[in-house]
């Protein structure tokens, strides 16, 4: 019998794809964990991987398709000993209706005021656990997304004990986060749905016919940069900002840098201003546990654990990679997996686990040469530090005015969860942590 291969859910927030590139054509035999394709998320660009055996009968959505919805056909593979042309007559028609294109704004009528037409925001219900599944006959194989098996065999989680509520009985992430009492990565467990966001549309500026007739190239939005335009925006709209900046004094740092290095040549790790940082920060968070939290409406979310998100430039927009546990690991173990992350974001081969999530983030933008910038918060986090560059000021030290190597660092708290008495805290443990960095390592 013929197997469609649906467009995955390879993100919790994902509702649709772009198909990138076909890495296999029509009459190409796959077994399973082959990569079929790379599909373009509204985070990153994923592979996506055969589960069943068998070969390409017909490939129904051609790459370089923008809007591919989650579980819509994009292709038809004929099982082992089917008739691979007859599977392919057999085939059902992709839906490749081009979206309309956009309305003109249309002016209001004079006695009319102009009213923001906005949707809810869609709502992701978190899914109920799975119902025991039936008994499965020996030998039967079990449907389970290549994502989904690396969670499960992570969490030690039985796959044929669950009942699958992807296409056919697939067993996805959702399945594996039920089993495993949580909820999906995209939110933090118990909180409540995003409230509608505010309307946009009618602060839009549409170029009139002389911005237009300007020489320029239209360029098409990407997945992500449209995630990012969404999520920033809602952030400002949404998120209530508060701005603390310090003066840190980095010599200290920079000596302690350089003799960790010597002593790490070894082992060919080289750890940067950026590694010892993140780990600042995380221990500050751990100091000052009123700002390691998230707003949920009507609760509040205290972490017990440092997960830094750490921004990184992509050629797409922005990717926050995330190092789980950064207050507990060595600052050669943050260089080592730091490294890893950014190389893998660079090639769009982050998963969705290594960039959801985070309790706090981190922003440096001080190799840029930029001296003190104000991060916007990344929700449902409740505050990014922004880092600005380290450059050689007057500096009162010990009552006299020296030369010392400065930077500005700057905070932004959601101030719905975090007071600015509590962001202070941050910032003073933050600033101790850097200038007596010997501290971080005991």
């Amino acid at each position: 019998m013929p197997i469609e291969l649906k467009m995955p859910a390879l993100s919790p927030t994902m509702e649709e794809g772009t198909l990138a590139k076909w890495l296999v054509k029509e009459g190409d035999k796959v077994a399973s964990g082959d990569i079929l394709a790379e599909i373009e998320t509204d985070k990153a660009t994923m592979e996506f991987e055969a589960v069943d055996e068998g070969t390409v009968a017909k490939i129904l959505v051609p790459e370089g398709s923008e809007g591919v919805k989650v579980g819509a056909p994009i292709a038809i593979l004929a099982g082992e000993g089917e008739d691979a042309s007859k599977a392919a007559s057999a085939a059902p028609k992709a839906d490749t209706a081009a979206p309309a294109p956009p309305k003109a704004p249309q002016a209001p009528k004079p006695d009319e005021t102009p009213k923001a037409q906005s949707a809810p925001a869609a709502v992701e219900t978190p899914p109920a656990p799975s119902a025991p599944a039936a008994p499965r006959s020996e030998g039967e194989r079990i449907k389970a997304s290549p994502l989904a098996r690396r969670l499960a065999q992570a969490q030690n989680i039985d796959l044929s004990s669950l009942k699958g509520s992807g296409p056919g009985g697939r067993i996805v992430r959702a399945d594996i986060d039920a089993a495993a009492g949580k909820a999906p990565a995209a939110a933090p467990a118990g909180a409540p749905v995003a409230a509608p966001a505010a309307a946009v549309s009618t602060h839009l500026v549409v170029p009139g016919p002389m911005e237009l007739a300007i020489p320029h190239e239209a360029i098409k939005l990407s997945n992500v940069r449209k995630t990012i335009a969404r999520r920033l925006t809602e952030s400002k709209q949404q998120i209530p900002h508060i701005y603390l900046t310090v003066d840190v004094q980095l010599d200290a740092l920079l000596k302690l840098r350089s003799e960790l290095n010597k002593g790490l040549e070894s082992r060919g790790v080289k750890l940067s201003v950026n590694d010892l940082l993140i780990k600042a920060l995380a221990q500050a968070l751990i100091e000052v546990p009123e700002c390691n939290v998230a707003f949920a409406g009507d609760q509040m979310l205290k972490y017990s654990r440092a997960d830094i998100s750490v921004a990184v430039s992509v050629p797409a927009g922005l990717i926050t990679p995330i190092i789980v546990g950064a207050d507990t690991k060595s600052v050669s173990a943050i260089s080592t997996e730091m490294k890893d992350l950014a190389a893998r974001a660079r090639d769009g081969k982050l998963q969705p686990t290594e960039y959801q999530g985070g309790t706090a983030s981190l922003s440096n933008m001080g190799m840029m040469g930029i001296k003190q910038f104000e991060a916007v918060i990344n929700p449902p986090q409740g505050m990014i530090m922004a880092i600005g560059a380290g450059e050689k000021r007057p500096y009162v030290i010990n009552d006299s005015l020296q030369i010392a190597t400065v930077m500005s660092a700057t905070g932004s708290f959601d101030h719905r969860a975090i007071d600015g008495a509590d962001g202070a805290k941050l910032m003073q443990a933050f600033k101790r942590l850097v200038e007596n960095p010997l501290g971080m390592l005991a």
